[in-house]
């Protein structure tokens, strides 16, 4: 079983900056993929950023040149640099790690924008 541990979020205003970090625990032989995905109330949960184990990462558009991605593989751990905030970032943001038969998620951390 692998449990992921989130941390970083909370209540900032427009324009501040956050850090989310994840560190995945327990019986992991090996992670192909790990990323951050959000959910806004009454919204679909949908991609942040994810960083492959060969170093590519992928953001959505409406976070490109604001957030950064990265990871530290011997700590299984998993990062994302938010600068820049808007109210529209106002989500529960989820970390999720992808190994070669299935994928876990976190809990959830949740971050607020103020205008």
């Amino acid at each position: 079983q692998v449990q992921l541990l989130e941390s970083g979020g909370g209540l900032v205003q427009a324009g501040g900056s956050l850090r989310l970090s994840c560190a995945a625990s327990g019986s992991i032989s090996s992670i192909n993929v790990m990323g951050w995905y959000r959910q806004a109330p009454g919204k679909q949960r949908e991609l942040v950023a994810v960083s492959t184990t060969g170093g590519t990462t992928n953001y959505a558009e409406s976070v490109k040149g604001r957030f950064t991605i990265s990871r530290d593989s011997s700590k299984n751990s998993v990062y994302l640099q938010m600068n820049s905030l808007k109210p529209e970032d106002t989500a529960v943001y989820y970390c999720k790690v992808a190994v070669p038969s299935t994928s876990y998620w976190g809990q959830g951390t949740q971050v607020t924008v103020s205008s």
